[in-house]
């Protein structure tokens, strides 16, 4: 299914949808995941992050945290 089917995403068929939902969060996930690694290579702190994703620095931290992208604390 492609992401930009709208009209299936959103219609009557529970499949459909539901598939859809799952691959605008894996979507979501690796944008994620690629904006804090840009944000770290930049300097950016845990918190910083935290603060703009509505998490915790400790969550933000622990999903992405590791020995190759913790340069500040």
């Amino acid at each position: 299914m492609d992401l930009l089917d709208l009209d299936a995403a959103s219609g009557a068929d529970p499949d459909a949808g539901l598939r859809a939902v799952r691959s605008l969060r894996v979507l979501a996930e690796r944008l994620e995941a690629l904006q804090v690694a840009s944000a770290r290579e930049q300097g950016w702190s845990w918190q910083e992050i935290a603060e703009r994703l509505g998490v915790t620095r400790q969550a933000a931290h622990k999903k992405y945290g590791s020995s190759r992208s913790t340069r500040r604390s």
